[in-house]
């Protein structure tokens, strides 16, 4: 794929945008615009690391948990509880057979 060659009313909107920017930072008094991985990292005091940490590990417990019960509750049931009476589990039967077979309904 080619690149289209430049525009130089293109380029001039650009510089001009980009310039508009930095005159409004200007006013702020903010700093200018830098990518989070550029900016000089905040120390943290141990309480609060120590929080971050507390905070993680409930994430990963309940997580964890999560999982646990997820995979329990796929555990086959005894078909009686799920099916009450003798007629439904009759239907049942019936319905799934007819749902497996190749056979069209008219």
């Amino acid at each position: 794929m080619t690149t289209p060659p430049k525009d130089p009313r293109i380029e001039a909107a650009a510089a001009q945008v980009q310039a508009s920017i930095q005159e409004r930072a200007d006013a702020y008094g903010a700093p200018r615009w830098e990518p989070i991985w550029k900016r000089p990292r905040t120390p943290k005091s141990q309480a609060q690391k120590k929080q971050e940490l507390r905070k993680q590990r409930r994430r990963l417990q309940a997580a964890g948990h999560r999982r646990f019960f997820a995979g329990q509750s796929r555990r086959p049931r005894p078909r009686q509880n799920r099916i009450g009476n003798a007629a439904a589990r009759r239907d049942a039967r019936a319905l799934s057979r007819v749902r497996h077979s190749t056979a069209w309904l008219w």
